[in-house]
């Protein structure tokens, strides 16, 4: 037996019921977990032999580990598993590892005929950084791998898994996978979603504002844009440091279209769920509640609580991570509220991580209705590419690649001389505001243009603002384009990676 498990530490009320003579000779296991350091989201390794190692138990609360992001670790640790594993068929401890070992665990990786499941460069570089963070918190050297050698790289990496979609194609997917219509365009017989309204106005935020998933899912209601934009139909609000990746607050831009839905939600299915659960009781029975009594303004806005203990606290809004910011509760007209603005059909927050799961059904959907049942007969990824293509397919950061796209297309239009912009107009537009690529940079938070340029709009990434605007003048057949909806289908027919409606096998017919 050389298979290794990981179990992963509840987050405070996940529990669940634990049997009251205790586990394992512990009468409480929150508290004794939480009492030797470990913390909700940590991963704890069981060997092949069901007992704990308390190594690997050192790693996980170490500073090395501690500091990354809940995501990460999660990552993290699932890799570090699959090289335990493969070191116990071997007969060795990840302590006792070599650089032959860590040679030979690659080539079955990512080369080896006989694995059914090999890996591409950018899943090894990830799995290199997590294996030498652990090698060097460990001491082993010399060291098995080392993400900083050029040799322990993958020369094939992709830096970020990029989609697009187009706005149509956006719509297609929204209308069929959160909807419930038909290919017909028209709700499917019987469909009923509790949470239609909250999925779609979600999307919309994201695709208006190009946030990321943990952005857009860690919003509280007192963090919706309200100000709006002179002269435009734009909304501007602030996402806090501490849920960004970089740590940094930011200003956002949203439509007030999408911020229309989002509160359409709030006035609707939102408030269903929260009278369910205020009705069941279901916010007494919370581990954890803070009762925002005050919220100031400013560039560092602060929010001060009360706790259900009575203590009085408060906290930059910027640095409450998004678990703080599920605890914060408003004073209702029939009782506490969840801040959090995206809630759970039972009316408690709901983790952005939850948000893979509504897209991954969309997805589903998508696959249910377009395609026929011979097609979905055969195994997801051993379909040929024009069944794939058949189905629009999305996830929470494509939304952000999509968005990126679109703005630049747009703000190439707005330099393109139809609007009236001569190239001098265009050079002091440029001189005071930057180029679009800038632009864009700038609204999705980047720090570094070629970031923007390299990952997020790499099928356009070549081309200069003439060519873009070139392809929005005529067709293939001569014809005159009218609209961004021909631009992105010229585009999507000459690059790849863009998903649209004409590109669909089937889809347009």
């Amino acid at each position: 037996m050389s298979e290794w498990h990981v179990e992963w530490v509840p987050d405070p009320g996940q529990w669940g019921t634990l049997p009251p003579e205790g586990i394992l000779g512990v009468q409480n296991l929150p508290e004794a977990v939480g009492r030797i350091g470990l913390r909700p989201g940590d991963p704890v390794y069981v060997r092949p032999d069901g007992t704990v190692d308390t190594g690997l138990l050192d790693f996980v609360r170490s500073k090395e580990f501690r500091n990354l992001e809940r995501e990460s670790k999660r990552n993290y640790a699932t890799d570090i598993r699959i090289l335990l594993e493969f070191l116990s068929s071997r007969g060795a401890s990840w302590r006792e590892a070599t650089e032959q070992d860590l040679a030979d665990f690659r080539d079955w990786r990512c080369r080896a005929p006989e694995n059914p499941q090999r890996i591409g460069g950018t899943k090894w570089n990830r799995e290199a950084a997590a294996f030498t963070k652990l090698f060097k918190w460990g001491k082993v050297y010399p060291l098995p791998v080392d993400v900083s050698r050029r040799e322990d790289r993958a020369a094939d990496s992709v830096s970020a898994r990029v989609s697009w979609l187009t706005p149509r194609t956006w719509g297609l997917w929204s209308n069929v996978g959160l909807r419930g219509h038909t290919r017909a365009g028209v709700a499917a017989p019987g469909w009923e979603s509790r949470t239609e309204i909250r999925n779609t106005s979600f999307v919309q935020l994201l695709l208006s504002s190009g946030l990321r998933r943990q952005e857009g899912g860690s919003l509280l209601t007192f963090e919706l844009p309200a100000q709006r934009l002179r002269h435009g139909r734009y909304l501007h609000g602030r996402i806090a440091g501490a849920v960004t990746r970089s740590k940094n607050t930011r200003t956002f831009y949203t439509s007030m279209d999408a911020i229309g839905q989002v509160e359409a939600y709030v006035q609707s299915e939102r408030a269903w769920a929260i009278q369910r659960a205020q009705e069941t009781g279901a916010y007494d029975r919370l581990p954890m509640m803070r009762l925002v009594t005050k919220v100031t303004r400013g560039l560092k806005p602060k929010v001060e609580w009360v706790g259900a203990d009575g203590v009085v606290g408060g906290q930059d809004l910027n640095r409450l991570g998004w678990r703080e910011r599920q605890w914060l509760f408003l004073e209702g007209p029939d009782g506490p509220e969840p801040a959090w603005l995206w809630l759970t059909e039972q009316g408690l927050p709901m983790d952005p991580d939850r948000w893979n799961g509504v897209f991954r059904n969309a997805n589903l959907r998508c696959e249910e209705v377009l395609l026929t049942e011979e097609e979905r007969k055969v195994e997801r990824r051993f379909r040929l590419a024009d069944v794939r293509g058949k189905t629009p397919y999305a996830t929470p950061h494509a939304a952000r690649h999509s968005m990126a796209l679109y703005m630049l297309i747009l703000l190439n239009e707005l330099f393109e001389s139809r609007y009236g912009l001569t190239k001098k107009d265009r050079r002091d537009f440029a001189l005071l505001f930057g180029d679009p690529w800038w632009l864009v940079k700038t609204v999705l938070g980047h720090v570094d243009v070629e970031t923007t340029k390299r990952h997020y709009l790499a099928p356009v990434s070549h081309l200069q603002l003439e060519s873009i605007l070139a392809a929005a003048e005529t067709t293939e057949e001569g014809k005159d384009v009218e609209n961004l909806d021909d631009v992105f289908s010229q585009l999507a027919r000459e690059t790849a990676g863009i998903q649209d409606i004409d590109t669909l096998v089937g889809v347009a017919s």
